[in-house]
């Protein structure tokens, strides 16, 4: 990557909208929201997604849980959002949010067409984070939901994961996953063994995906409140 390009620098905000006329003004945001992100300064891309119940990774959604997946060109772009009267408009809203800025050492595929350039150098003793993502055929559905299970429950369980979340562009059909973890070998324990693996394994010998992407990031800052 040419010094003078600027990194793709991520913010993934995840959020769970208080009950009542606040789930309505947070389902407004989802729906239409993603237009005022359109001509956004220093946007390169963006995703307005739903969640499954209580964050998972399944089929049942949840109507009060939503995530933001945005990037920017460069660190003073995405440090601008976050400071945004945009993000603050919905605070009230919320009864809790927690938000992520990132930067790629890796990443593989693409995500409507859109690729993640790693510029981070590999972390050492820090947590990371990662994010996958799919377009499932609409064929293979049956057969990919059936694996999702136990790859939950075994990232529900595994050791030095701080956070799991499953994330939606599209009910069924276009799924992610972020998790949050202490340090590159916890992740790679639970990447490389037991449901995991195989549900990967056989995506991608039975080609599931029509679109595919994987990134592991840096995890360059957090933040968020719980309101009680």
């Amino acid at each position: 990557m040419s010094t003078s390009t600027p990194p793709d620098i991520a913010v993934v905000v995840l959020m769970e909208y208080r009950t009542g006329l606040h789930l309505l003004w947070g389902w407004g945001r989802f729906l239409f929201g993603r237009f005022a992100l359109q001509r956004w300064p220093g946007l390169r891309f963006a995703k307005v997604m739903g969640s499954g119940h209580e964050g998972g990774f399944g089929l049942r959604p949840s109507f009060s849980r939503q995530g933001l997946f945005c990037v920017f060109a460069g660190h003073e772009a995405a440090d601008a959002f976050l400071a945004s009267d945009w993000l603050r408009q919905t605070e009230p809203h919320l009864q809790s949010w927690r938000w992520l800025k990132l930067e790629a050492y890796a990443s593989r595929g693409r995500w409507s067409g859109h690729e993640i350039r790693a510029s981070a150098s590999p972390p050492v003793d820090e947590p990371v984070v990662s994010l996958t993502r799919a377009s499932i055929r609409w064929s293979q559905t049956r057969r990919f939901w059936r694996m999702a299970p136990p790859a939950e429950a075994a990232l529900a369980q595994a050791t030095g994961c701080s956070l799991s979340v499953g994330l939606g562009e599209a009910p069924v059909l276009r799924q992610a996953t972020l998790s949050v973890w202490d340090s590159v070998a916890a992740m790679n324990a639970y990447a490389r063994s037991g449901a995991h693996e195989q549900a990967i394994r056989t995506a991608y010998s039975d080609r599931h995906f029509s679109e595919s992407m994987f990134v592991r990031w840096r995890l360059l800052g957090q933040g968020g409140h719980h309101a009680g």
